[in-house]
Protein backbone atom coordinates (compact mmCIF):
# COMPACT_ATOMS: atom_id res chain seq x y z
CA UNK A 1 0.00 0.00 0.00
CA UNK A 2 1.64 3.19 -0.72
CA UNK A 3 1.09 5.81 2.05
CA UNK A 4 -0.48 9.49 0.81
CA UNK A 5 1.85 12.33 1.24
CA UNK A 6 1.59 14.78 3.68
CA UNK A 7 2.51 17.97 1.91
CA UNK A 8 2.99 21.09 4.23
CA UNK A 9 3.46 24.82 2.94
CA UNK A 10 4.91 26.37 5.99
CA UNK A 11 8.31 28.83 5.96
CA UNK A 12 11.43 28.11 7.59
CA UNK A 13 10.86 24.38 7.50
CA UNK A 14 13.92 23.57 7.24
CA UNK A 15 15.25 23.33 10.73
CA UNK A 16 18.89 23.87 10.03
CA UNK A 17 18.37 26.82 8.09
CA UNK A 18 17.05 30.62 8.91
CA UNK A 19 13.96 32.27 7.37
CA UNK A 20 14.98 34.03 4.66
CA UNK A 21 13.36 37.82 5.72
CA UNK A 22 10.87 37.48 3.59
CA UNK A 23 9.28 34.99 5.46
CA UNK A 24 9.68 36.29 8.39
CA UNK A 25 7.51 39.17 7.72
CA UNK A 26 5.05 37.42 6.33
CA UNK A 27 4.64 36.00 9.77
CA UNK A 28 4.61 38.89 11.25
CA UNK A 29 2.25 39.83 9.02
CA UNK A 30 -0.05 37.10 10.03
CA UNK A 31 0.39 37.42 13.79
CA UNK A 32 -0.40 41.12 13.65
CA UNK A 33 -3.57 39.80 11.93
CA UNK A 34 -4.28 37.33 14.95
CA UNK A 35 -6.84 38.71 17.82
CA UNK A 36 -5.28 38.95 21.78
CA UNK A 37 -7.10 38.03 24.10
CA UNK A 38 -7.34 36.15 27.47
CA UNK A 39 -7.55 32.52 27.42
CA UNK A 40 -11.34 31.16 27.34
CA UNK A 41 -12.61 28.03 30.43
CA UNK A 42 -11.27 24.58 29.22
CA UNK A 43 -14.85 23.68 30.20
CA UNK A 44 -15.59 20.58 28.22
CA UNK A 45 -12.44 19.97 26.75
CA UNK A 46 -11.22 16.79 26.09
CA UNK A 47 -9.53 15.12 22.93
CA UNK A 48 -12.93 13.39 21.52
CA UNK A 49 -13.67 16.96 20.42
CA UNK A 50 -11.49 16.67 17.91
CA UNK A 51 -12.22 13.23 16.38
CA UNK A 52 -11.68 9.83 17.48
CA UNK A 53 -8.06 9.59 17.36
CA UNK A 54 -6.14 9.80 13.88
CA UNK A 55 -8.24 10.35 10.77
CA UNK A 56 -7.92 7.65 8.26
CA UNK A 57 -6.90 8.83 4.25
CA UNK A 58 -6.62 6.06 1.87
CA UNK A 59 -6.30 3.74 4.25
CA UNK A 60 -3.67 5.29 6.07
CA UNK A 61 -4.02 6.79 9.67
CA UNK A 62 -2.81 10.20 10.05
CA UNK A 63 0.14 9.11 12.53
CA UNK A 64 1.91 6.87 9.85
CA UNK A 65 1.56 9.32 7.37
CA UNK A 66 3.09 11.75 9.87
CA UNK A 67 6.02 9.66 10.28
CA UNK A 68 6.89 8.19 6.51
CA UNK A 69 6.94 12.21 5.77
CA UNK A 70 9.36 13.26 8.78
CA UNK A 71 11.76 10.17 8.84
CA UNK A 72 14.24 9.50 6.95
CA UNK A 73 14.48 6.22 5.00
CA UNK A 74 11.03 5.41 6.68
CA UNK A 75 10.20 1.39 6.33
CA UNK A 76 6.32 1.28 6.11
CA UNK A 77 4.98 -2.40 5.58
CA UNK A 78 1.72 -3.72 3.13
CA UNK A 79 -0.64 -2.46 5.74
CA UNK A 80 0.52 1.41 6.00
CA UNK A 81 2.70 0.75 9.00
CA UNK A 82 6.03 2.74 9.64
CA UNK A 83 8.25 -0.15 11.10
CA UNK A 84 11.14 1.82 11.03
CA UNK A 85 13.59 4.74 10.08
CA UNK A 86 15.48 7.66 11.31
CA UNK A 87 14.49 11.30 12.38
CA UNK A 88 16.79 14.14 12.96
CA UNK A 89 14.22 15.10 15.83
CA UNK A 90 13.33 19.30 15.41
CA UNK A 91 12.82 19.28 18.61
CA UNK A 92 16.22 18.82 20.44
CA UNK A 93 18.45 18.19 17.51
CA UNK A 94 18.70 14.51 18.32
CA UNK A 95 18.73 11.48 16.05
CA UNK A 96 16.83 9.27 17.11
CA UNK A 97 16.59 5.60 15.18
CA UNK A 98 12.86 4.52 15.29
CA UNK A 99 11.32 1.32 15.50
CA UNK A 100 7.98 0.20 15.45
CA UNK A 101 7.07 -2.03 19.24
CA UNK A 102 5.08 -1.84 22.54
CA UNK A 103 8.20 -0.96 24.20
CA UNK A 104 9.59 1.51 21.44
CA UNK A 105 6.61 3.67 19.25
CA UNK A 106 6.67 6.56 22.09
CA UNK A 107 10.39 7.40 21.29
CA UNK A 108 9.03 9.15 18.48
CA UNK A 109 5.54 10.98 19.25
CA UNK A 110 3.43 13.28 16.63
CA UNK A 111 3.16 16.54 18.33
CA UNK A 112 0.47 18.77 17.59
CA UNK A 113 2.49 22.19 17.40
CA UNK A 114 -0.65 24.22 18.41
CA UNK A 115 -2.09 21.80 21.06
CA UNK A 116 -5.25 20.95 21.06
CA UNK A 117 -5.61 21.80 24.64
CA UNK A 118 -4.46 25.43 23.57
CA UNK A 119 -6.61 25.68 20.49
CA UNK A 120 -9.67 24.60 22.48
CA UNK A 121 -9.32 27.79 24.92
CA UNK A 122 -8.42 30.18 22.05
CA UNK A 123 -11.03 29.75 19.90
CA UNK A 124 -11.67 26.12 18.62
CA UNK A 125 -14.45 25.64 20.55
CA UNK A 126 -16.41 27.90 18.39
CA UNK A 127 -15.27 25.69 15.54
CA UNK A 128 -17.63 22.98 13.99
CA UNK A 129 -16.78 19.54 15.02
CA UNK A 130 -15.57 18.89 11.15
CA UNK A 131 -13.15 21.79 11.44
CA UNK A 132 -11.97 20.31 14.86
CA UNK A 133 -11.48 17.21 13.59
CA UNK A 134 -9.39 18.82 10.26
CA UNK A 135 -7.08 21.11 12.51
CA UNK A 136 -6.21 17.57 14.58
CA UNK A 137 -5.11 15.95 11.49
CA UNK A 138 -3.47 18.79 9.36
CA UNK A 139 0.06 17.92 8.18
CA UNK A 140 0.23 21.71 8.83
CA UNK A 141 -0.05 21.25 12.91
CA UNK A 142 1.96 17.54 13.00
CA UNK A 143 5.36 17.23 13.59
CA UNK A 144 7.29 13.99 14.40
CA UNK A 145 9.50 14.41 17.58
CA UNK A 146 11.67 12.97 20.55
CA UNK A 147 8.73 11.85 22.67
CA UNK A 148 10.14 13.17 26.19
CA UNK A 149 10.34 16.61 24.31
CA UNK A 150 6.42 15.95 23.40
CA UNK A 151 5.48 15.18 27.50
CA UNK A 152 7.66 18.18 28.26
CA UNK A 153 5.87 20.17 25.80
CA UNK A 154 2.49 19.00 26.71
CA UNK A 155 -0.31 21.98 26.04
CA UNK A 156 2.30 24.53 26.38
CA UNK A 157 1.97 27.58 24.48
CA UNK A 158 5.52 29.62 23.13
CA UNK A 159 4.97 31.58 26.02
CA UNK A 160 5.68 28.85 28.50
CA UNK A 161 7.38 26.32 26.40
CA UNK A 162 9.96 26.60 22.75
CA UNK A 163 11.74 23.69 21.60
CA UNK A 164 15.13 23.31 23.32
CA UNK A 165 16.55 23.23 20.03
CA UNK A 166 17.16 26.88 19.09
CA UNK A 167 17.58 26.81 15.29
CA UNK A 168 14.30 25.07 15.04
CA UNK A 169 12.45 28.19 17.37
CA UNK A 170 11.60 30.36 13.80
CA UNK A 171 10.19 27.54 12.07
CA UNK A 172 8.44 26.21 15.02
CA UNK A 173 6.78 29.57 16.08
CA UNK A 174 5.92 30.52 12.13
CA UNK A 175 3.93 27.12 11.77
CA UNK A 176 2.45 28.20 15.06
CA UNK A 177 1.34 31.33 14.14
CA UNK A 178 -0.01 29.93 10.61
CA UNK A 179 -1.86 27.12 12.19
CA UNK A 180 -3.76 29.80 14.25
CA UNK A 181 -4.45 32.24 11.12
CA UNK A 182 -5.52 29.04 9.39
CA UNK A 183 -8.23 28.27 12.09
CA UNK A 184 -8.88 31.70 13.43
CA UNK A 185 -7.39 31.33 16.53
CA UNK A 186 -6.32 34.16 18.94
CA UNK A 187 -3.26 34.41 21.00
CA UNK A 188 -2.48 35.55 24.13
CA UNK A 189 -0.36 39.03 24.97
CA UNK A 190 2.06 36.74 26.70
CA UNK A 191 2.22 34.28 23.77
CA UNK A 192 2.64 37.19 20.80
CA UNK A 193 5.09 38.39 22.84
CA UNK A 194 6.59 35.45 22.50
CA UNK A 195 6.71 35.33 19.34
CA UNK A 196 7.89 38.69 18.67
CA UNK A 197 11.33 38.07 20.62
CA UNK A 198 11.89 34.59 18.11
CA UNK A 199 10.85 36.22 14.97
CA UNK A 200 13.21 39.48 15.56
CA UNK A 201 16.29 36.86 15.98
CA UNK A 202 15.52 34.91 12.85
Amino acid sequence: MAIPLAATSVPGSDATSSAPAKQVKASQKQLDSLAVKGRAPKTNYSRAQFGDGWELIAGCDTRNIILARDLKQPHVSSTCKVLAGTLHDPYTGKTIQFVRGANTSDDVQIDHVVALSDAWQKGAQQLSYTKRVQLANDALNLLAVDGPANQAKSDSDAASWLPPNKSFRCSYVMRQIAVKQKYSLWVTAAEKTAFMQVLAQC
